[in-house]
């Protein structure tokens, strides 16, 4: 609704303003890994992956690096045996947090994270304990800049899409559900629309702080995706302005 920011969207706007390619090459390489390891490493078949590595190729990443990347989700890098977790807890007040975490040694990533958890107003907690509030979605966002909103929403027609929010001035953001993620990606692509997408943990309720407020959670969130080990962060936190 229009006042309130999501994580998603302060994620977006805070990566327009990264201008560290080191910090890029980073989170494109867990885009890439992640999405490797959801829906295997043929980008024909998996439509994240694929725009991932036309994000990676956009932004110069080495092919060596995305071939690395790939083969992390896949469990093909030689030398090491990385592991897939999730791990929840809880942030400032109350904000449900969720970590997709991959790591070769759990017994160093697991103490990191809650230090940096306990040292920032956060707490790791047992299985379980918020995984109730997200559900799992085809996210798919496409720039408002020279996209006709009524053609784009005939375009989706032909598709179940569960909700189209268009609350962001730079974005539309598409749900869709997990089952139709890559049939629709691939359709708008065929359109010629130039879109990010990923699948996604979103909560079905939310934590409502002033905006005034929320920099202890802010900082947290993003100390927490700054990891090397964690993949992916998701938070039920939307902040009233």
């Amino acid at each position: 609704m229009s006042g309130h920011s999501k994580w998603s969207t302060i994620k977006r706007k805070k990566g327009a303003n990264d201008a560290k390619r080191g910090a890029i090459f980073t989170r494109i390489s867990k885009d890439i890994t992640i999405a490797a390891r959801e829906s295997g490493d043929d980008p024909d078949m998996n439509s994240a992956l694929r725009l991932a590595i036309k994000k990676a190729k956009s932004a110069n990443m080495p092919s060596a690096n995305i071939e690395r990347a790939i083969k992390k989700g896949t469990g093909e890098l030689e030398g090491f045996n990385y592991e897939s977790y999730l791990y929840e807890g809880y942030g400032p007040d109350g904000v449900a947090i969720m970590m997709e975490i991959m790591t070769d040694n759990k017994n160093r990533t697991i103490p990191e994270l809650r230090h940096i958890m306990s040292k920032n107003g956060g707490n790791l907690g047992e299985s379980g304990c918020v995984n109730w509030i997200f559900e799992k979605k085809g996210i798919v966002t496409i720039s408002k800049d020279s996209i006709d909103e009524d053609n784009l929403l005939e375009d989706c027609m032909e598709f179940d899409i569960e909700d189209i929010n268009s609350d962001d001035d730079i974005f539309y953001e598409i749900e869709v559900s997990p089952d139709s993620f890559n049939s629709f990606c691939a359709h708008l692509e065929s359109k010629n629309y130039s879109i990010e997408a990923e699948l996604s943990l979103l909560p079905q309720n939310t934590v409502k702080v002033k905006e005034s407020d929320s920099s202890q959670t802010i900082n947290l969130l993003t100390l927490l995706e700054d990891h090397e080990d964690v993949q992916k962060v998701y938070t039920n936190l939307e902040i009233e302005k």
